[in-house]
């Protein structure tokens, strides 16, 4: 089962069940699905996680593990209390809530439809799609960026320096599939923004010009 590395690096009893929430927690803070459809937040999920061999498997066994264990068990108190806090709709459970989620999952687990779409749909899934893009942008460009670093080229050299070698082809294959993806600048300016962009480009250049300058920065760096 080849799960990603940041379900490796939670030390949780429901590590990716929190992901999942996460979904819920950037799309609003409440549970929008029924059992008829799922809602934004799950379908945004799944679009991120339906390429990973096995990961809604893990989903739903730690989607049951709660269930069976319930969730004010003093068993399951601690690792309930780090999960997003998410809301039902007024007269449902959360339990209600994860039951419907569960369902869905094991439908579309098994090949049932869901919304696909090339261009992600909420906050959380630009973030997950675009994970190294994102790490550059809010780490080094955000809005404490001018206390840091006197130019866009300093903010730069420190990702560099800063960062294990390994990285920079993964962010600079995402500044070409980010790019790609978006068409106008509006959308470009929204989804950098998401991602944690707090900085304008250098003067005269354009936002899509900076990124693609700085694609070719990383590659040139790659090459050496």
């Amino acid at each position: 089962m080849n799960l990603p590395d940041d379900y490796l690096l939670r030390d949780e009893r429901f590590p990716e069940l929190h992901e999942l929430l996460d979904s819920y927690a950037s799309a609003g803070w409440t549970f929008t699905d029924t059992s008829e459809a799922a809602g934004p937040a799950l379908q945004a999920y799944v679009r991120q996680g339906i390429g990973t061999p096995g990961l809604l498997d893990v989903v739903i066994d730690e989607i049951d593990d709660l269930l069976q264990v319930g969730l004010f068990s003093d068993e399951i108190a601690d690792d309930v209390d780090v999960l997003p806090q998410i809301e039902p709709p007024a007269g449902v459970t959360v339990e209600q809530c994860l039951t419907v989620i569960r369902t869905h999952l094991v439908r579309i687990n098994k090949g049932g439809a869901y919304k696909q779409s090339a261009l992600p749909q909420t906050d959380w899934e630009w973030r997950k799609q675009f994970p190294e893009l994102g790490h550059l942008l809010a780490g080094y460009f955000h809005q404490d960026y001018s206390r840091f670093y006197a130019s866009h080229r300093e903010a730069l050299d420190d990702y560099f320096t800063g960062n294990p070698r390994e990285m920079f082809a993964a962010t600079a294959r995402e500044i070409d599939s980010f790019l790609s993806l978006i068409e106008s600048d509006s959308e470009l300016d929204r989804a950098t923004q998401i991602l944690g962009l707090m900085v304008y480009p250098p003067e005269g250049v354009s936002l899509r010009q900076w990124l693609t300058d700085i694609q070719g920065i990383i590659t040139h760096r790659q090459r050496d």
